[in-house]
């Protein structure tokens, strides 16, 4: 199955509603402007996440977890059943598995519990909660510029190629950091109502949303709270003694919603939760798993996803935003990139989602330098000049979101590697288990077996086999002599 033509389409409908919504926003009319912006995004979505079979990193870990947690909610498992030893620090290989905080993987079991043990099912919170993504994008962008700006944000967020790869799954970190970009966005959103409203439900709810980001990606969430207090400082409706008690509410509910979960792991996990507790801090002081690069990588990155002109607009709102602090909403912004590009430039450890939740402020940032430059343009000269830039502002995100949804190339999507293991979960194997598999967190994530890359010795299988184990042995040309002599283990053809 190729996915060319199907690309070809999804791209002429979404130019097509795209160039619509324009032309709403251009006629004041953001109600059906920024509908269209969901409607295409979410095209966009479930296109790109209809590969029939689990990406490499990080998702294929994610997916099994979240498949075992249907079962057992408060008991993260990747070897669900691990027969052979197993050393409970390998997240990639033990039984425990606390690498990541448990909301997204609740969030993806959930919709597998509702929808069926498949990969769309995985994916969909994911295609979900960053479609709301846009328009919580539209809202914030209106409360801290305008309702054009703010459109545009939404637009930018929209069509970003790296928020939309991670959404399918295709690239490391994936769903996780669709979640924690989404619960942070609801918390500087419910800040926003907090000032907006003068109501408490809603500096509650944001606590509440800054504890969920918390439970998806841990204590890079606070960045929450300096925003929160720029917002809250900028709408002069509250005395100090008010900001002092809503902010301790804030950090109340925030508390009461993550460290249930950390002291219960804690308490039921030792070993596996003070091995995570200190692999996490290992990440600002050593270089894990060869994930790094030099001090600007975040900086370079950017360009790649954001656009290559990113720069001129993040200048000029720097510059913006020192020449006058007074300007709340405007440090308030700066802060949500800068402290957490800066955070991350220090770490010795890199990837390039990691600084994900600060997207909206340079969408944002973007945005308003666009239309500065349109006014800007009016009465100044070469105007070509400014037209190219702000060509390129738009043309390039768009370019990179082509490029990652890969819409216009030929791609196997339903693998026959993939078939080949529904096909053997059709036999229902009464305790099995999978040797010499090059994909073994795959092959458990399609079926009900135990799957290991390894054959084991003799002694092993033969102990195996009379605990009640069927044995399966993936045939890919080198099985060695020793293994075919064995009697009762069953040899299978599995494409890689």
């Amino acid at each position: 199955m190729d996915n060319l033509l199907f690309g070809i389409l999804t791209i002429i409908l979404c130019f097509t509603g795209y160039s619509f919504s324009w032309k709403f926003q251009m006629q004041d009319k953001y109600k059906l402007a920024v509908l269209l912006l969901l409607i295409c995004g979410l095209t966009l979505r479930i296109y790109t996440s209809a590969d029939f079979f689990l990406h490499a990193w990080d998702e294929r870990y994610h997916a099994l977890v979240a498949k075992h947690l249907i079962h057992h909610p408060l008991t993260p498992t990747l070897y669900e059943n691990p027969v052979l030893p197993y050393d409970y620090k390998n997240w990639l290989g033990n039984h425990i598995w606390l690498h990541k905080q448990p909301l997204p993987l609740w969030g993806m079991a959930l919709s597998m519990w509702m929808f069926g043990v498949n990969v769309f099912a995985l994916r969909l919170p994911s295609i979900i909660l960053s479609t709301i993504g846009i328009w919580l994008t539209f809202s914030i962008g209106k409360y801290f510029f305008s309702k054009k700006v703010g459109f545009l944000s939404a637009f930018l967020y929209s069509i970003n190629g790296l928020i939309i790869e991670l959404a399918a799954g295709r690239v490391a970190t994936d769903h996780i950091d669709i979640f924690f970009l989404f619960f942070i966005e609801l918390a500087v959103f419910f800040s926003i109502r907090f000032v907006q409203k003068n109501n408490t439900v809603y500096n509650i709810l944001a606590g509440l949303s800054i504890g969920a980001a918390v439970l998806s990606k841990w204590l890079p969430a606070l960045i929450v709270l300096p925003v929160w207090l720029l917002i809250v400082a900028d709408s002069g409706k509250f005395k100090t003694k008010t900001i002092v008690f809503q902010f301790l509410l804030l950090l109340v509910t925030c508390i009461a919603v993550f460290l249930p979960w950390q002291l219960y792991i804690f308490h039921v996990f030792p070993l596996e939760a003070g091995w995570e507790s200190g692999f996490n801090i290992k990440h600002f002081n050593e270089v894990i798993e060869g994930r790094t690069g030099p001090f600007y990588f975040y900086i370079d990155q950017i360009r790649i996803n954001y656009g290559d002109m990113i720069y001129l607009p993040l200048l000029w709102f720097l510059w913006k935003t020192f020449k006058n602090l007074k300007n709340y909403k405007n440090l308030a912004i700066t802060i949500w990139f800068l402290v957490p590009l800066l955070f991350f430039s220090f770490a010795k450890t890199k990837m390039q989602a990691y600084i994900l939740f600060t997207s909206p402020a340079l969408f944002m940032i973007t945005s308003d330098f666009f239309y500065r430059l349109v006014d800007y343009k009016k009465q100044h000269r070469p105007k070509w000049v400014f037209n190219l830039i702000l060509i390129l502002l738009i043309a390039l995100p768009i370019r990179y979101t082509i490029e990652r949804t890969k819409a216009f190339q030929k791609r196997d999507r339903y693998p026959q590697w993939v078939a080949n293991l529904k096909k053997l979960n059709n036999d229902k194997i009464n305790n099995g288990i999978l040797f010499n598999y090059d994909k073994p967190i795959e092959a458990m994530f399609y079926t009900d077996l135990t799957a290991y890359r390894h054959i084991p010795d003799n002694n092993t299988i033969a102990a195996l086999t009379e605990k009640g184990y069927t044995i399966i042995i993936n045939d890919d040309g080198n099985i060695p002599d020793r293994v075919k002599k064995l009697e009762g283990v069953k040899v299978v053809e599995l494409l890689k």
